[in-house]
């Protein structure tokens, strides 16, 4: 069973500043010399994005539920035997959600560091800290550190409010300068942050030399039961990627799923005018942010008509979230401007100021069963599809998001774990599902 140093950073609530911590430890031990692998609890995109600059090596995510026990048993005991240090990032607050970030630190066994804003707070530091070390005797508590610290004074407050049996790992101070920029649906993506690196460096600067920056104990990780080899039920498929600044919301893990059932991946950027390669047998359009470039994407005539002559081929789109908006006839952004889309399936997308839909989704299929996955999205799409059915509620039959089926077009808000069913992903680029 392999073992590796491991720590699971958590905090008791989202904005706490978990992702700057992260990955300035992972910048840090980078910098030591050492092999890194991060990890991100929950269906995010965004943060991995951070975290991967940081760490120089791709960020899969970790969720008993979507991703499963069994499979992130043996995603952690993979990095436990290749790398020097392992760290996870938690998602929400430590107890938030079911299953949670606790659940998982206590399935694994990996102690927890919890990040606490100390920003307009003195004594009752210690009172947080002490819930969440005693909240849970499963949980393995490592100690916690403090962040948006205002001085050393604070900081020797912050840390004198605590019990005896708490460790305090140390602080940051609250700085513009390595605290990372966000917008809706959380931190801007890694590409759209000119000075990162050098964020990241001043993160990792600033804790080098507190307790927290340590190597922490090892964890050993089960192997997991080995499986058997994946059926290359893609096998000489060239699927087609969109990828640039508006279309992002792309699992690793999703990727790495397509290369092992046998396709040949390219990519392309509607953002730049590229045509889908004229060969490609699939395409895929992930989420991200088309609302945010919809008159570069409506002005972008090449490849546009390249995806318009892709579906009329009658070959595979697959579309979720963004890349579904992309295929509508329009998008109408909050002040009321309306952009033309695709026209490939009808409707509009109108965007919102609040979230519209957060929560784990899964679709089930009669023939490949069920795929898991999550939503979160800002917009309402208007149109006069009949779904070929709903994804359901991760606690509950209740309906999720739609699922659309026009002609080669299968398009749901739904972002889904294609390796939660490998077949299932192979009939959506087959096709053959729904």
């Amino acid at each position: 069973m392999p073992a590796c140093p491991a720590l699971f950073i958590s905090a008791p609530a989202s904005g706490q500043g978990k992702t700057t911590v992260t990955a300035a430890l992972a910048r840090h031990h980078r910098r030591m010399g050492r092999d890194v692998r991060v990890f991100k609890t929950g269906p995010d995109f965004l943060d991995p994005m951070i975290l991967a600059r940081a760490s120089g090596a791709p960020v899969f995510s970790l969720d008993l539920w979507m991703v499963g026990e069994r499979a992130c048993r043996a995603l952690l005991a993979q990095a436990a035997r290749e790398a020097d240090l392992i760290l996870i990032e938690g998602v929400m607050g430590l107890f938030d959600g079911t299953p949670s970030s606790a659940d998982l630190a206590a399935t694994f066994n990996v102690p927890v560091a919890a990040v606490i804003s100390a920003k307009a707070m003195a004594q009752t530091f210690g009172a947080v800290a002490f819930g969440l070390a005693r909240f849970r005797a499963d949980v393995p508590f490592h100690g916690v550190f403090a962040n948006r610290v205002g001085s050393a004074r604070h900081a020797q407050m912050l840390e004198e409010a605590l019990p005896r049996d708490l460790t305090m790992l140390g602080y940051l101070s609250g700085n513009d300068a390595i605290e990372l920029p966000d917008r809706h649906l959380g931190l801007l993506q890694a590409a759209e942050i000119d000075d990162l690196d050098a964020r990241l460096d001043r993160a990792a600067d600033a804790l080098a030399s507190t307790a927290l920056a340590q190597l922490p104990p090892a964890v050993t990780f089960d192997d997991a039961a080995g499986d058997e080899p994946l059926p290359r039920l893609l096998d000489g498929m060239h699927v087609a990627i969109a990828r640039d600044a508006a279309f992002s919301f792309i699992y690793p893990a999703n990727v790495q799923l397509l290369d092992m059932l046998g396709a040949r991946l390219t990519y392309f950027s509607p953002l730049a005018d590229e045509p889908v390669p004229g060969d490609a047998d699939a395409l895929y359009l992930p989420g991200g942010y088309p609302e945010l470039h919809a008159p570069a994407l409506a002005a972008n005539t090449h490849s546009a008509a390249s995806i318009r002559a892709h579906a009329g081929a009658n070959r595979t789109i697959v579309a979720e979230c963004g890349g579904m908006l992309y295929l509508l006839d329009s998008v109408t952004d909050t002040h009321g401007v309306t952009t033309p889309m695709l026209g490939l399936l009808p409707g509009n997308a109108a965007m919102q100021t609040r979230f519209t839909a957060l929560g784990m989704q899964q679709m089930t299929d009669s023939a490949h069963g069920t795929l898991t996955g999550h939503t979160f999205h800002y917009s309402r799409v208007s149109t006069p599809l009949t779904p070929v059915r709903h994804a359901t509620r991760a606690q509950s039959d209740a309906p999720g998001e739609a699922i659309y089926r026009q002609g080669p077009v299968v398009a749901t808000y739904m972002h889904g774990y294609w390796p939660s069913n490998p077949a299932f992903a192979a009939a959506l680029f087959h096709g053959r599902a729904f």
